[in-house]
């Protein structure tokens, strides 16, 4: 992937992982757009960075998505990189789980984590075909790999956006599109809520040694803990899931 002089939508991209990522893209000589579902969020973003291009978006519903696309190809023509980065994690216990009045809730973690990413993923891919150089980024987790059993649809929506990205890279390599993986560990944001991980990788050492992939050319990009995920063995995964599960089983109970 060229680092610079590039055209970036990233979703969820006005605070976290995202926003961390837009001000080193930024900086590294792109334009870039933001979309996010709250505008005030959106709007502090802008405060922080004013060079930022943002545009509301609830990508939990297949117009906004097609909206979003429509918008940004007509707008901002040159847009040659997709980074689909939005998402929510949810913990719970599935035995009291209210599968049948919340279904709802439980849902737009499914929604957001993989229908919105894939369904733009197949929007922008036939455009970004015809483009010199184009980029689709999928931001997925450690967890794609050694699911979190507290948080069972997010890692599944993870690991099947590790799925869809290694199809996704296949069926693109003809063109002129690469396809990158992005596997974080733990990262301190506010996914999942405020303070659940504080414990896990600083924000910005965590976007540094993803742009460090970047820069290497890897098509798939871990860092700390997620490094040997990607590449663990079927009876270390069982047995780390294991661990991990019984460590936190408390915090559903």
């Amino acid at each position: 992937m060229k680092l610079s002089s590039n055209t970036i939508l990233i979703t969820g991209g006005s605070a976290g992982i995202g926003l961390a990522f837009a001000d080193r893209f930024m900086k590294a000589g792109n334009q870039v757009i933001v979309c996010g579902r709250r505008e005030e969020v959106l709007q502090q973003a802008k405060e922080k960075f004013p060079d930022l291009i943002t545009f509301v978006s609830d990508l939990a519903v297949e117009a906004d998505r097609i909206a979003l696309f429509d918008w940004v190809t007509a707008n901002y023509p040159d847009v040659n990189v997709l980074v689909n980065n939005a998402g929510i994690q949810q913990r719970f216990n599935v035995l009291k789980a209210d599968a049948k009045n919340d279904w709802v809730y439980f849902n737009k973690e499914i929604t957001i984590n993989m229908e919105a990413s894939i369904h733009l993923s197949m929007l922008f891919a036939p455009y970004f075909s015809e483009k010199e150089n184009a980029t689709i980024i999928n931001v997925t987790s450690g967890l794609a790999f050694t699911p979190m059993a507290i948080a069972p649809i997010y890692s599944a929506t993870k690991a099947a956006m590790h799925s869809f990205t290694m199809s996704l890279r296949h069926q693109l390599s003809d063109t002129s599109v690469e396809v990158i993986e992005v596997a974080p560990p733990a990262v301190n944001t506010d996914l999942g809520g405020a303070g659940l991980h504080t414990s896990g990788e600083p924000l910005d050492a965590f976007a540094d040694g993803i742009f460090q992939g970047l820069e290497e050319g890897k098509m798939e990009i871990g860092y700390g803990s997620s490094v040997n995920r990607l590449r663990m063995s079927r009876d270390d995964s069982d047995k780390h899931v294991e661990n991990m599960y019984n460590a936190m089983k408390k915090t559903i109970e």
